[in-house]
């Protein structure tokens, strides 16, 4: 039996729209796995903790080109201007926690009030809506491990009145590209954007300091995944 090709939606050739990310959670819970695996569908599991990155990547939804900017942060303890400047600079955030450590998922409630905080400032919005947040518990393969319940995971989810996804970033790159495109769909729903890009905003001096690398920089010749260490090649001098 033979079937009809499916019509394929044109992608417009509008301005692409510019989406910033920043994925914030505690050290070692998988941001950097998370956004490496979305932006390359590879999973990499040694990086080194300390280093920030924000990637550049392009892709196709809805018929529509959206270049993402996702800045992953450290995880580290750092002063509350640095972690303002970070939140300030995001339209929308992935907030993770890792479901064996316990520590990490009681951090997900102090990181949703600081988003909220800082995006409540009249000075921050012209609308009422707040910035888009998804909740992300990773690493729900490693069960023998577990400490949060996918269970605590939905309750807080409905706390906080934000979308929750508790996920496998080794086992499943389509759980990944979800985390992502719900954001892109909830600033969509918002309207607070122009059909041919997202606002802008200036960038401050931190956040010039954090280096930026695109998505197709992440293979070498051979096409081979590289380790994290190794992006510092590609970063200019």
């Amino acid at each position: 039996m033979s079937f009809s090709r499916p019509l394929r939606r044109s992608v417009s050739l509008s301005q692409a729209r510019t989406l910033r990310l920043v994925v914030l959670g505690q050290g070692a819970v998988g941001k950097t796995a998370l956004t490496v695996r979305f932006i390359t569908k590879r999973f990499i599991g040694d990086y080194d903790p300390t280093l920030e990155m924000i990637y550049r990547h392009t892709a196709v939804i809805d018929g529509e080109m959206v270049h993402f900017e996702i800045l992953d942060t450290a995880g580290q303890e750092e002063d509350s201007l640095q972690i303002e400047e970070k939140i300030k600079w995001g339209d929308g955030f992935a907030v993770v926690y890792s479901v064996t450590d316990r520590c990490s998922f009681d951090e997900v409630m102090r990181l949703c009030f600081l988003i909220n905080h800082i995006h409540s400032s009249p000075k921050r919005s012209g609308g009422s809506d707040q910035p888009p947040v998804v909740i992300v518990g990773n690493k729900k393969d490693l069960q023998f491990d577990r400490m949060v319940s996918c269970e605590d995971g939905e309750n807080l989810s409905k706390a906080l009145k934000h979308p929750f996804y508790e996920i496998s970033t080794r086992d499943s790159y389509e759980e990944t590209v979800v985390v992502f495109n719900t954001l892109y769909n909830e600033l969509m729903r918002q309207g607070h954007f122009s059909p041919g890009s997202f606002k802008r905003r200036a960038v401050s001096k931190l956040m010039e300091k954090i280096p930026k690398i695109h998505a197709n920089s992440t293979l070498n010749a051979g096409g081979r995944s590289l380790s994290f260490n190794s992006f510092r090649d590609y970063i200019p001098e």
